[in-house]
């Protein structure tokens, strides 16, 4: 059996790019070329699942990344990780238990998902920042020294930021009316720099891919699009597509948060002050602090994000 690189949630967000891209960089490396690449999955029965399968080079197995134990770890020779975890409240019980079960197995490099970085600190009204920056710190400890790591902090996904504007097109190009405002997330004029989870994936492969990883041992990597976009700008972009003047919009829209509660925690025993913290998250994107700037320069000397915020909603429209 030959070394592994594991890709845990190879057919999520940023996992799937991951799978996609690394076999390439893999095949040119000096040191990595006979390493193994498994990516696990919750179903092999998905098309994703099924679609990262027929890539060379890699291998699709059915299991949840939170059971996989340090047992589990040794037997299939990782020796590096891709982890993009969960934002569930019980995120830094699970995470924290994969990176103690690498510690133990002997994987010597990991690269994990975060998330916006002005949120990613201790006082943190939004709950699952806090948890991030939680994890950060424990793999910052000395009891983990051992084990070499790098954190990336994307700023929001179009699929969350752009999903309402894609939506009132689709709806608009259906029916040819406005029966509903406008909702978006975003302030009116504060610039954020929406980043395609693909090119997150990208950047993480390349990190995967170094020959030796120390330099960036301990990083914390910002990644942005390489445009911001204003709410005022994603108005402008739907009117560009319908061909018609938006009639009503609402700006810093929290709505989402009621539905997330209600359709995916109110039955559970998840506390409700906890997940309607996550409203909070907006916040620092409101205050002008997410934009497009913020981008480590070691993200634009790897792979640099080229999609547009035009290009992602374009994407969404598809």
């Amino acid at each position: 059996m030959a070394p592994t690189i594991l890709i845990a949630g190879a057919t999520g967000n940023t996992g799937r790019s991951v799978t996609e891209t690394l076999p390439k960089l893999l095949q040119a490396s000096n040191t990595l070329s006979d390493h193994r690449i498994i990516g696990l999955t919750r179903s092999l029965a998905s098309p994703a699942a099924q679609q990262l399968a027929t890539i060379p080079g890699v291998e699709i197995i059915e299991q949840n990344w939170v059971e996989t134990t340090a047992d589990w770890l040794r037997e299939h020779e990782v020796v590096r990780v891709f982890l993009a975890p969960h934002n569930e409240p019980n995120q830094f019980a699970e995470e924290s238990a994969f990176h103690l079960a690498a510690l133990q197995a002997g994987v010597k490099y990991v690269v994990r998902i975060s998330t916006t970085a002005a949120n990613v600190r201790p006082d943190s009204a939004a709950y699952y920042p806090r948890t991030h920056w939680a994890i950060e710190a424990l793999l910052s400890s000395p009891e983990f020294d051992r084990l070499q790591w790098t954190s990336l902090q994307p700023n929001i996904f179009p699929g969350v930021y752009l999903a309402s504007a894609a939506e009132f097109i689709t709806r608009y190009r259906k029916t040819g009316t406005q029966d509903s405002s406008l909702k978006l997330m975003a302030a009116e004029d504060a610039p954020v720099g929406v980043v395609d989870p693909d090119e997150v994936g990208g950047f993480a492969a390349h990190l995967l891919a170094q020959d030796d990883p120390a330099v960036h041992n301990k990083a914390k990597y910002v990644l942005n699009g390489p445009e911001d976009v204003t709410g005022a700008q994603i108005v402008d972009m739907v009117e560009k597509h319908i061909g018609a003047k938006v009639e009503s919009v609402v700006y810093k829209d929290k709505s989402f948060v009621d539905m997330l509660y209600q359709y995916k925690f109110a039955a559970t025993q998840q506390s409700k002050n906890v997940i309607y913290s996550v409203q909070h998250g907006l916040d620092t994107s409101w205050e002008g602090k997410c934009s497009a700037a913020t981008t480590s320069k070691e993200v634009l000397e790897l792979a640099p994000p080229r999609r547009t915020p035009a290009d992602m909603l374009r994407a969404l429209l598809e």
